[in-house]
C-alpha cells in the first residue's frame, strides 16, 4: 500500500514506525531537515522536504497514486489545506487528518459535504480524554478499550504482590471468575508476551490482558480484587488541550483542580470551565502542591506538552501524598524510567491515536483496532464474511482455521451479544471477532484469515 504522511513530529513518526516494517510504501513530507533526517536512519522510507499543503510538494510525493495520505502535522489548517488541495487535483487517495482545536471539532459540519473533504478526521486530544477518564472510571486498571460499541472490553490489569492474580493458573482463574465469557488473552512479563494456555501461571510484576462483557467490568474487577478506591478529588497539571477537555468532561462528577503555568491559557481555561478551580502556577511547585492539600487527592493527572514536566509533576505529587499518579508521555521511551518515579500509569497519545489510523489501513472488514504495550501488540475487531475463495472462514471451526502462536481469540460477538466460545464454535456471516496479536507482525495473519475476497 502507497501511503503518504503529512508530518514527520511524534505523531507523524509513530505512524511512520508503525507502517514502514508492514512492508508498505511509505513517504513522508516536513519543512524540518532533522525529523526528516531521524526517520530516513531509521526506517527505509522517501521523506520529501516541503510545505505539506503545497501543490507541488504534494506531487512530488506521488499522492496522486497514494492509496492513503494521512495528515498529522501541528496545524489543523495545513492538514485540512492539504485535504482540500487532494480532492481538487485528485481522486483516488482517501485522507485523514489529525484535527486538533475544539472550534473546528465541535462544528462537524465544516467536514461534511460540500464542507472540507476529510474521509477521516481524529482527534488525538479527544481519543487520550477518553483513554484518561477510562482510567478514572476504573480504578485499578492500567488500560481500558471498548470494543464493538462496548459490548465487550479489553483491559489489563497489575499482578500485585498479594493479589488475587498472583501465581493462579489461568485454568483455576476460569473456575474461580464462574464467568465463561472472561477470559485471560495475553500476559506480559517484564514487556515480553508469555505463552497463555490453561496452565499458564500469572507471576507478580506481569501485566495481564483480559476481555470481558462491557457492562460487567466493574464486577469483573471486584471479582480480581483489582478495583481500587474510586476517586473523588482530581488535581489535572496542564490546562492545554487535553487538560481542558479533560476538566469538561469530569467537573460535574468530580472535584477538579487545573494548575497552568500560562497566566493567558490560565485565564482563559477560568472562563470556560463553570466547577473546575484554575490556578496559575507551576505543577513542579511543591510548595504550591502542599497548599493545595495534594496529600488528599485521589489522583493527580500530569498532560503538560512536556514529557519532562510531567514526570517529575508526577512524581512529586505521588511522592507528597497524591494516592494515585498519571503521567501523559509523547517520547514513549521515556516509559522506562517510570518503575522508579512512583508513577502509576502512563498514558501514550501516541500509541493511543495510533489504532484509529491502523483501522483505515489493515485489509478486511475492520472495525476497530487498538495499538498496545508501546506498540509491540495489537488488538482488532474484525468482521467475518461469506466468499467463494480457498479459505472463507465462515463455516470453520475455530480450531480448524490453524491460527499462529501468538494469535489469540478474545471474543465473538454475534447478534448484538458476547456470546461464550469454544475450540469448536463455528464462525458465522457477520460475527465480530476481537483477537490479541501478541506481535504486530503476526496481523497480517489476520488480514489473510478474514480477507474478503470480490
Amino acid at each position: 500500500m502507497k501511503i503518504v504522511i503529512l508530518g514527520a513530529g511524534s505523531a507523524g513518526s509513530s505512524v511512520a514506525s508503525a507502517l514502514a516494517s508492514e512492508e508498505n510504501d511509505i513517504t513522508v513530507i516536513d519543512y524540518k531537515d532533522h525529523l526528516l533526517d531521524v526517520l530516513k536512519s531509521k526506517f527505509d522510507i522517501v521523506t520529501i522536504k516541503g510545505n505539506a499543503a503545497y501543490p507541488r510538494i504534494l506531487e512530488q510525493a506521488g499522492v496522486q497514486h497514494a492509496d492513503i495520505v494521512i495528515a498529522v502535522t501541528d496545524r489543523d489548517e495545513t492538514n485540512m489545506l492539504a485535504c482540500l488541495i487532494i480532492s481538487k487535483l485528485y481522486s483516488r487517495p482517501k485522507t485523514i487528518a489529525r484535527i486538533r482545536a475544539i472550534d473546528f471539532l465541535k462544528n462537524p459540519k465544516l467536514f461534511q459535504y460540500p464542507g472540507i473533504p476529510v474521509d477521516v478526521v481524529i482527534s488525538p486530544e479527544q481519543i487520550v480524554m477518553k483513554a484518561i477518564c477510562n482510567l478514572i472510571e476504573f480504578p485499578g486498571v492500567l488500560h481500558v478499550t471498548d470494543f464493538a460499541g462496548g459490548l465487550v472490553r479489553l483491559f489489563s490489569v497489575l499482578a500485585s504482590a498479594d493479589g488475587f492474580l498472583t501465581n493462579a493458573k489461568i485454568r483455576d482463574l476460569k473456575s474461580k471468575l464462574n464467568d465463561r465469557k472472561i477470559r485471560v488473552i495475553a500476559i506480559f512479563r517484564h514487556g515480553k508476551a508469555q505463552l497463555v494456555n490453561g496452565n499458564s501461571i500469572i507471576h507478580e510484576g506481569d501485566e495481564v490482558f483480559l476481555a470481558a462483557p462491557g457492562n460487567d467490568l466493574r464486577r469483573v474487577l471486584k471479582d480480581l480484587c483489582a478495583l481500587e478506591a474510586p476517586i473523588k478529588r482530581i488535581i489535572l497539571a496542564g490546562g492545554g488541550h487535553i487538560g481542558k477537555r479533560l476538566a469538561l468532561a469530569l467537573e460535574n462528577d468530580y472535584q477538579i483542580k487545573v494548575i497552568e503555568k500560562n497566566p493567558e491559557r490560565a485565564r482563559k481555561i477560568a472562563n470556560d470551565l463553570n466547577k473546575t478551580l484554575v490556578l496559575q502556577g507551576d505543577c513542579a511547585d511543591e510548595a504550591l502542591l502542599i497548599e493545595e492539600s495534594i496529600a488528599s487527592t485521589d489522583l493527580f493527572c500530569a498532560v503538560t506538552d512536556h514529557d519532562g514536566v510531567n514526570i517529575v509533576s508526577a512524581s512529586l505529587a505521588k511522592s507528597l501524598g497524591a494516592s494515585k499518579s498519571i503521567c501523559l508521555l509523547n517520547q514513549s521511551s521515556y516509559a522506562k524510567l517510570l518503575p522508579s518515579t512512583g508513577i502509576d500509569v502512563a498514558v501514550l497519545p501516541n500509541q493511543e491515536t495510533l489504532g484509529s489510523i491502523l483501522k483505515h489501513v489493515r485489509h478486511g472488514d475492520v472495525a476497530q483496532v487498538n495499538s498496545l504495550c508501546g506498540g509491540t501488540a495489537e488488538a482488532i475487531e474484525i468482521i467475518a464474511h461469506s466468499h467463494k475463495g480457498e479459505r472463507c472462514i465462515v463455516g470453520q471451526k475455530i480450531d480448524s482455521v490453524g491460527f499462529p502462536k501468538g494469535i489469540v481469540m478474545g471474543a465473538i460477538i454475534r447478534n448484538q451479544q458476547m456470546i461464550c466460545f469454544h475450540h469448536d464454535t463455528v464462525f458465522e456471516e457477520g460475527d465480530h471477532v476481537i483477537m490479541f496479536a501478541t506481535e504486530k507482525k503476526l496481523v497480517n495473519n489476520i488480514e489473510k484469515l478474514f480477507q474478503v475476497v470480490e
